[in-house]
C-alpha cells in the first residue's frame, strides 16, 4: 500500500467556506478522542469529491477552512499513501482512493450478487437500471447499468440523492422511524433547493412536498415512480429487493437495495414505464431475491498486513509532512471486506496492525463522522457514506486516464516517448489511446488516436500476444530507425487490455539496451497501471478508450 501522514497536529479548522452538504461531518459535538487529523483528511476528500475530483490547494484552503500548511501536509500524507497526486498546481483524486469504497461494496456483497442480473436487464430492456442503498434520508447508487446514447443517465456509483426526489426514496422510508422522517423534513426546511446534492439540479423551492404520500402509496403497492422529480425529462421505476431469511429472523424481508429502470419521456412516460416495464423489473428483483437467499459464505481472505509497519516507515521517511494518524486511520476502513462485514475493536486492531487504542479511535472518529456503524456485540460495519471519499468521480474513469500519470512518469525517468494502445475491433491494427512525449530534438511522434499495423508493431504483438517473451520488441519495422519495446496490461482476470510502450530513435538505445535497461523501467510502469486498473475496476466499468 502507499500512503502518507504526520504525527504533529494541524492547526484546528475554521468553519467550512462552501456551503454545506448532507456528507458533512455531523455538527453534533465532537468526541473528547476522535482523530483531528483523520477528521481533516476527511474533510478534504469531501471537498475533492464535490469538486469534480481535482482542486488547487489554495481553493481546498478556501473550501475547508484549514490553514494552508496543514492542507500542504494533508495533500501530501495522501499522495504518500497514492489516494491523491499532486499535479503542477492540483491535487487530483487517484483511483487507489476507491479501495475506501470497495471495502463498503465488498462487504455489503449486494454489487457482486446482483450486478449481473441488473446488466442484464438493462440489456433487454435497453433502457439504464441501477441498484442504490439507503443513507440517512437519501439514497446512495451502487451500481449503475447505462445506455450508451445522447440523452443517458449521468449519475455514478456514490452518488447521493435527496429521498423525495427519486423512486427509491418512498420505498426505504416504508421502513423509516419518526425521527427519520423528522430529520428528512428539517434538512428539507434547511436546505429547500437541494444545494447539498452536488448529484441533482437545484429544486425548485417552491415544489410541494408529497414524499409522504408516495410513501404510504409504495408502501400499499411494494413498488414507486420518479415522474420528473429529479429534471425535467427523467422517470423511474424501482422495486424493493428483501433480505432473506425466515419470518422473525432479524433483517429478514427489510429492504437490501433498490432496483430502478430509468429512461426519458421521449421514449416512456412514467405510467407508460410502470405498464411494460414494472412486470418485468419485479421479475428480475424475484430472481435477485433467490440469489441472495441462495448465496455461499464468502470465501476467506487475507486481510491487509503490516499498515502500521508501513505507515511508521513513512513516518521516519518523510517527518513532519507525514500525518501518521490520518494515515494509520485511514488503513482502518480497508480492515472490511467481504468475508469481514462486521468487526469487533480487536478485529480490527489485528487486521491493520495497529494498536487497540489507535483502531478505537480512529472508529470513534468515523462513527461520528457517518461512515461506520455500531451494531450488537459492539461490532462495527461500514456505511454507504464511504463512498462519498472520492468514489463518484473516479468511478468514471479509463484506461487512458489511469496510465497518463505513469507514462508521464515513465517517459521523464527515460528520457523517451511512452504511449498506451488498444487493438481495433477488427484485430489487425492498434489505437493510441495516450502518450507522454519527450523532450528530444529528434523524438517519436505518434499522437492519441492514430492506427498502425499491429503486426509491424511492439504494441500490436504484445496485444495480441504474437511473441513467446512477455514483452515485445521491434526493430525498425514499421519505420527505418524506430525502434520500440512494449509490455501487456492486463486486467483483474488476467486478460490483456492494452499494451504500453518506450519508442525511441535506433540510435540511442541498441536492442540489448532496450531490454536491459528501458523494459525494467516500463515493467514497473505497468505495474503501476494495473495496480489502479484491478482496483478501479472491482466494481466499476473502466472504459478501454
Amino acid at each position: 500500500m502507499p500512503p502518507p501522514p504526520a504525527s504533529s497536529s494541524p492547526s484546528a479548522p475554521a468553519a467550512p467556506a462552501t456551503p454545506a452538504t448532507v456528507t458533512e461531518e455531523p455538527s453534533a459535538a465532537v468526541p473528547a478522542e476522535a482523530v483531528a487529523p483523520l477528521m481533516r483528511g476527511v474533510t478534504v476528500l469531501r471537498r475533492l469529491t464535490e469538486a469534480g475530483g481535482t482542486l488547487s490547494p489554495s481553493a481546498l484552503e478556501r473550501a475547508t477552512g484549514l490553514a494552508r500548511s496543514t492542507v500542504d501536509r494533508v495533500t501530501a500524507t495522501l499522495a504518500r499513501m497514492g489516494y491523491v497526486r499532486l499535479d503542477g498546481r492540483d491535487v487530483v483524486l487517484a483511483p487507489r482512493l476507491m479501495e475506501l469504497g470497495n471495502a463498503y461494496l465488498a462487504a455489503l456483497r449486494l454489487p457482486a450478487l446482483l450486478d449481473a442480473r441488473a446488466d442484464a436487464l438493462a440489456d433487454e430492456l435497453d433502457e439504464s437500471v441501477s441498484l442504490a442503498v439507503g443513507d440517512r434520508d437519501g439514497i446512495r447508487f451502487i451500481h449503475q447499468a447505462t445506455r450508451r446514447r445522447a440523452m443517458s443517465l449521468s449519475f455514478r456509483i456514490g452518488d447521493l440523492l435527496p429521498a423525495e426526489r427519486t423512486a427509491p426514496g418512498p420505498l426505504f422510508a416504508t421502513e423509516w422511524t419518526e425521527a427519520d422522517r423528522r430529520r428528512r423534513r428539517e434538512r428539507r426546511a434547511a436546505d429547500p433547493e437541494d444545494r447539498g446534492f452536488p448529484a441533482v439540479p437545484p429544486r425548485a423551492a417552491s415544489s410541494p412536498d408529497d414524499f409522504e404520500e408516495r410513501t404510504a402509496r409504495a408502501a400499499r403497492e411494494g413498488w414507486s415512480l420518479d415522474d420528473q422529480l429529479i429534471e425535467p425529462g427523467l422517470v423511474a421505476v424501482s422495486a424493493p429487493v428483501r433480505e432473506p431469511g425466515p419470518a422473525g429472523e432479524p433483517g429478514a424481508g427489510r429492504i437490501a437495495c433498490v432496483a430502478s429502470v430509468v429512461s426519458h419521456t421521449s421514449r416512456h412516460t412514467a405510467e407508460n414505464l410502470r405498464a411494460t416495464l414494472l412486470p418485468r423489473l419485479r421479475e428480475t428483483v424475484a430472481a435477485m431475491e433467490r440469489d441472495l437467499a441462495a448465496a455461499p459464505p464468502p470465501a476467506p481472505a487475507a486481510p491487509p498486513c503490516d499498515l502500521a509497519t508501513w505507515t511508521a516507515a513513512s513516518k521516519q521517511e518523510l517527518g513532519r509532512e507525514f500525518v501518521e494518524s490520518l494515515a494509520r486511520g485511514l488503513t482502518v476502513l480497508t480492515a472490511f471486506g467481504e468475508d469481514r462485514p462486521a468487526l469487533t475493536l480487536t478485529d480490527v486492531a489485528r487486521a491493520t496492525g495497529l494498536a487497540r487504542a489507535t483502531a478505537r479511535r480512529a472508529l470513534i472518529t468515523y462513527e461520528h463522522l457517518g461512515l461506520v456503524a455500531t451494531g450488537p456485540g459492539r461490532r462495527f460495519t461500514l456505511t454507504p457514506r464511504v463512498l462519498s471519499l472520492g468514489f463518484p468521480p473516479l468511478s468514471r474513469t479509463s484506461l487512458p486516464r489511469i496510465a497518463q500519470p505513469h507514462l508521464e512518469e515513465l517517459a521523464d525517468r527515460v528520457h523517451e516517448s511512452a504511449s498506451l494502445a488498444v487493438l481495433t475491433s477488427s484485430g489487425d491494427e492498434i489505437q493510441y489511446t495516450a502518450r507522454a512525449a519527450t523532450s528530444r530534438i529528434m523524438s517519436v511522434n505518434f499522437t492519441v488516436g492514430t492506427r498502425l499495423p499491429a503486426h509491424a508493431t511492439a504494441l500490436g504483438r504484445a496485444l495480441t500476444g504474437a511473441t513467446t517473451e512477455d514483452y515485445a520488441l521491434v526493430d525498425e519495422e514499421l519505420e527505418e530507425g524506430l525502434r520500440a519495446v512494449a509490455v501487456p496490461v492486463r486486467d483483474r482476470s488476467g486478460r490483456t487490455v492494452a499494451a504500453a510502450n518506450v519508442a525511441l530513435h535506433a540510435a540511442r538505445h541498441s536492442r540489448q539496451e532496450c531490454v536491459t535497461e528501458l523494459l525494467p523501467a516500463l515493467r514497473r510502469a505497468v505495474a503501476a497501471i494495473e495496480a489502479d486498473l484491478h482496483v478501479a475496476a472491482r466494481f466499476t466499468r473502466v472504459a478501454p478508450a
